[in-house]
């Protein structure tokens, strides 16, 4: 079972950052989550530049919207393609899927329950 790891903190300086942006920036954080995690996925193996690029990103979102286990897996991902390790990689992005879906559900509780 893979952990999800959510930073309240980070949410709650989004938040105050973004005021009444914050919803609308959050649905679309989730929605790239998803896009981005299906990219990496989708480009392992085959252009694993692109799915480096796409597994920063993801990281860097993640971590901006409290993702924190998300944002960890994403760097993990990133930095073994980046040496070239392109086995590690795929073994680490088994639970990627799981990792987004996970922190796009904890996320959303954690707004509905605002």
């Amino acid at each position: 079972m893979t952990t999800i790891t959510i930073d309240e903190s980070a949410l709650e300086g989004m938040e105050s950052l973004l005021g009444d942006q914050f919803a609308d920036t959050l649905t679309f954080c989730c929605s790239e989550f998803q896009r981005l995690g299906s990219e990496v996925l989708a480009n392992l193996g085959s252009d694993n530049e692109a799915a480096a690029r796409h597994a920063h990103s993801l990281k860097s979102n993640a971590a901006q919207f409290g993702a924190a286990s998300l944002s960890s897996l994403a760097q993990e991902i990133e930095l073994t393609l980046n040496q070239g390790d392109v086995a590690t990689a795929q073994e680490k992005s088994q639970t990627l899927d799981e990792q987004v879906s996970g922190s796009v559900e904890k996320l959303q509780v954690w707004f509905a329950t605002r």
